[in-house]
């Protein structure tokens, strides 16, 4: 049977990460993902803690960012982010991959920071599962260095590689999805995220391989009347 719109709201990670964000701004994404029943609420840190209180009766996770935008942070940076997220209530991480260590082939480097991230999850005190998904950021990279990214994140214990920050130069493309799908197999998810702004968009993208998807357009993509 064909997916409508409607069906596509436990795959969507209902986001706001504008650098001019408000509370109210959080609290309206927030009724916005209780009443579609998205899949989470993606948002800034600072916000965290106000989410998780808005949806704590609610099925919507909080997913929060760490290394963003640019993944420039160090790794022990990175893994207290993570812990104090989850201790403010995220139970998703989006973290951006070290792109500069990645460009100078420090992989060793790239695979410790994700799997720091990784590790912080597991040591962080709580029963429930934290996901943690990585940023490579494709616009940055060609479809050899899209393969090793993936690679790296899931051989750190990723559960998800993610395409895009939407803070970058380019969006998340098909052909991207479909070679990130293709190198991690079936048990690590693809998150398609920038530019993804209609229904359309978005079974496209599902349609490449993707099991999750970023967007700040989830409210259009759902009551979008295409069928």
């Amino acid at each position: 049977m064909a997916i409508k719109p409607k069906d596509m709201a436990k795959m969507i990670d209902h986001t706001f990460l504008r650098p001019t964000g408000r509370v109210e701004d959080i609290k309206k994404l927030c009724q916005e993902a209780k009443e579609h029943e998205f899949a989470s609420v993606c948002i800034h840190p600072i916000f965290v803690p106000f989410a998780a209180k808005q949806l704590k009766e609610s099925s919507v996770k909080v997913t929060t960012v760490i290394g963003f935008p640019l993944g420039a942070n160090t790794t022990e940076t990175k893994a207290f982010e993570t812990r104090n997220a989850i201790k403010n209530g995220a139970q998703e991480m989006d973290m951006v991959m070290n792109l500069s260590a990645f460009k100078s082939r420090a992989y060793d480097l790239v695979r410790s920071d994700i799997k720091s991230v990784v590790d912080s999850t597991n040591t962080a005190g709580v029963t429930s599962d934290i996901i943690v998904k990585v940023i490579i950021e494709t616009c940055y990279l060609d479809d050899d260095e899209i393969v090793k990214a993936c690679e790296l994140a899931r051989d750190a214990g990723a559960d998800f590689v993610k395409t895009s920050t939407g803070f970058g130069p380019g969006n998340a493309t098909t052909e991207d999805v479909s070679l990130m799908r293709k190198t991690v197999g079936r048990d690590v998810g693809v998150k398609a995220s920038g530019g993804i702004r209609n229904f359309s968009d978005a079974l496209d993208m599902l349609d490449a391989g993707a099991n999750r998807i970023g967007t700040s357009s989830g409210v259009e993509i759902v009551t979008d009347e295409e069928e």
